[in-house]
C-alpha cells in the first residue's frame, strides 16, 4: 500500500497606502473686554468680562498688515457703546463709518478716545497679548452698554479701522458723573 502526502504551502502580504495625507494647521483667534467701574468715594461699583466679535474689517486689517506688509499703525483706541443691551446688535460688516445697530457714547471727559498699550506676547505664552488698564473719565449722566476697538481716537469719529465691538454680559450700566471707567482689551490665538 502507497501513502501520499500532500502539502500546501500559502504565503500572504498585505499593504496600505494612505494617499492624500497631509499636515494641517489651523488658529482662531478672540477676544475679550474686562471694565471694572470706580465710583466717585474710589470704591468698586461693579465689573464685567464679555467677548467680543472681531468684525471683517479688524480680520482684514490684521491680515493685510500682517501678511501682506501693507503700512500698519500700532495706535488703538477705546471707546464705549450706548445701551440699551436690548437693542445693541453687532454684525460681522459693522465698520466705523456704518454699525447701524449701536451708537458710541461719548460722555466722558478725556479729549479723545483714550489710547491703548499692549504689553507683549512671550515665548512662554505667544498666543495672548492684552493692554494695561484704560481709562473712562465720566461726566454725566449715561447708560454704556459695551466697548469697541479702533484706530481713530477722534470722539463720534467715523473713520478708521473697527477691530472689535461687544455689550456687558450683565446688561446695560448706568453711569455717573464722577464714575471711572477702567477697560481692558486680551485678544487671544488659540488652536482649534
Amino acid at each position: 500500500m502507497s501513502t501520499k502526502e500532500k502539502s500546501k504551502v500559502a504565503d500572504s502580504v498585505a499593504a496600505e497606502v494612505i494617499a492624500g495625507g497631509r499636515l494641517t494647521e489651523s488658529a482662531g483667534a478672540r477676544g475679550r473686554y474686562t471694565v471694572i467701574c470706580i465710583g466717585a468715594d474710589g470704591q468698586e461699583k461693579w465689573r464685567d468680562e464679555f467677548p467680543n466679535l472681531v468684525v471683517n474689517e479688524g480680520l482684514q486689517y490684521m491680515n493685510d498688515t500682517f501678511f501682506d506688509g501693507t503700512s500698519y499703525s500700532a495706535v488703538w483706541y477705546l471707546g464705549l457703546i450706548t445701551g440699551p443691551a436690548s437693542s445693541t446688535v453687532f454684525a460681522a460688516a459693522d465698520t466705523m463709518l456704518s454699525h447701524g445697530g449701536w451708537s458710541e457714547d461719548t460722555t466722558y471727559s478725556n479729549a479723545t478716545r483714550p489710547q491703548v498699550t499692549f504689553g507683549s506676547a512671550t515665548l512662554a505664552d505667544p498666543s495672548v497679548i492684552a493692554t494695561t488698564a484704560t481709562s473712562f473719565s465720566i461726566n454725566g449722566t449715561t447708560t454704556v452698554a459695551g466697548a469697541f476697538l479702533t484706530t481713530n481716537n477722534t470722539k463720534g469719529g467715523t473713520t478708521g479701522i473697527l477691530f472689535s465691538a461687544s455689550d456687558f454680559t450683565g446688561g446695560d450700566r448706568l453711569l455717573q458723573s464722577g464714575d471711572t471707567l477702567n477697560v481692558t482689551y486680551t485678544f487671544t490665538l488659540e488652536a482649534p
